[in-house]
């Protein structure tokens, strides 16, 4: 499981919630050139769904949290990295937690419901 945090897209939840398929992809950016891929069923947990209370309590993340995601993973490959470039970690970023920070939960419900009811494609994402 992961914690989802609000965004200006909400293409994962879109997503996983018309055909439950999830997809991981982690690039080496450093070191053996190698890319791994975890293939697997998703689930969207939200606020007030069964099971939220004691996910939530799994991350340390307060403010922008908009749902969990949780995957049963069911298969795994990997290949080589040969054409990903090499880059440096520099920092985290703060910006979307200091944003979500001077926000009501109405004021996040409103977002929502703005920039994420809908993915990109039209398929019905964030439902407040």
């Amino acid at each position: 499981a992961y914690i989802d945090l609000t965004g200006s897209g909400a293409e994962t939840i879109a997503h996983v919630r018309e055909n439950g398929r999830i997809t991981f992809m982690f690039c080496a950016f450093e070191g053996k050139p190698n890319i791994v891929r975890l293939y697997g069923t998703g689930t969207v947990v939200r606020p007030g769904d069964q099971g939220w209370d004691e996910l939530r309590g799994l991350f340390e993340t307060e403010g922008a949290v908009r749902s969990v995601i949780v995957s049963d993973v069911h298969r795994t490959s990997s290949s080589c990295g040969f054409s990903v470039p090499f880059m440096d970690f520099k920092e985290e970023r703060s910006r979307l937690l200091d944003w979500a920070a001077d926000k009501s939960p109405e004021d996040l419900n409103d977002y929502w419901e703005l920039k994420n009811s809908t993915s990109i494609d039209g398929l019905p994402a964030v439902e407040v």
